[in-house]
């Protein structure tokens, strides 16, 4: 067996453990790649640089939707930006997305981002890498724009009928640890529908520790803990989950 963390922040100055150790540690675990993920300018390029540097590790550049404000007027920083997207080891682009839960930036602006990154995306043939939080409504109308997009919807805590919109554009869909702590019946029925042939996994390391290393940071490692989860919840082998979604990963984001 083989998994990929599909979307994590090991290069992070803020990580708080060593992430050489962290991706030593995943090997034992069967856990053999991963993405880092972006989520504004200077986080990229760690991202990039942090991948460069480790032949098992991905970069993907992306300006998360709370940055919008800090972005959207600044043509300097988004022209840097761009320039991210040509460089060795960066196989998407994100995460990027809308958020109006928190909505640190206001509607319009992170809709001008997201639109910003989907032509970035475009440009280059690489897949992107969604934050949506309780704004699909939006989000659904802006993706429609473009042809031919490919991606993931990370950390998918949606219902039944979000899930029938991702998959009818083509989406994968990101599956994290919340699935192992969620309480929400209505979470764990569109978990339980997502094909095997549109599910990736993901740690979001630091974040979202799973089921039961809750109150620790999230690792790499962890990865085997949400596919464990998973095949007991959807009555699917682990053997099955490691299969399909290391494909899965190997298909979108073209890593070897």
């Amino acid at each position: 067996m083989e998994f990929i963390d599909t979307h994590c922040h090991i290069h992070s100055l803020n990580y708080g453990l060593d992430p050489e150790e962290v991706i030593l540690t995943a090997k034992e675990y069967q856990v053999t790649r991963a993405i880092c993920v972006g989520t504004d300018l200077p986080d990229s390029i760690l991202a990039i640089d942090f991948a460069q540097k480790h032949d098992n590790i991905y970069a993907s550049i992306g300006i998360h939707p709370h940055e919008a404000k800090d972005y959207v007027k600044n043509q300097t920083k988004l022209e840097e930006f761009a320039s991210l997207a040509e460089k060795d080891k960066v196989v998407a682009v994100g995460e990027c997305g809308l958020d109006y839960f928190y909505e640190h930036s206001n509607k319009e602006d992170q809709k001008e981002l997201l639109r910003f990154q989907l032509k970035l995306a475009k440009k280059h043939n690489l897949p992107l890498i969604f934050h949506v939080r309780e704004a699909f409504e939006d989000f659904w109308p802006i993706l429609d724009e473009f042809d031919g997009i490919r991606g993931v919807i990370h950390s998918f805590t949606a219902r039944t009928g979000d899930l029938e919109q991702i998959l009818a554009r083509g989406l994968y869909v990101g599956l994290n640890g919340i699935t192992t702590f969620t309480k929400k019946n209505h979470q764990l029925d569109a978990i339980k529908a997502v094909p095997l042939d549109g599910m990736l996994l993901e740690t979001d390391a630091p974040f979202l520790t799973p089921v039961p290393f809750r109150g620790t940071i999230a690792q790499l490692k962890h990865v085997t803990n949400i596919a464990d989860f998973l095949a007991k919840l959807r009555n699917e082998s682990i053997e099955t989950i490691s299969e399909s979604t290391t494909k899965n990963a190997l298909s979108l984001f073209h890593i070897k």
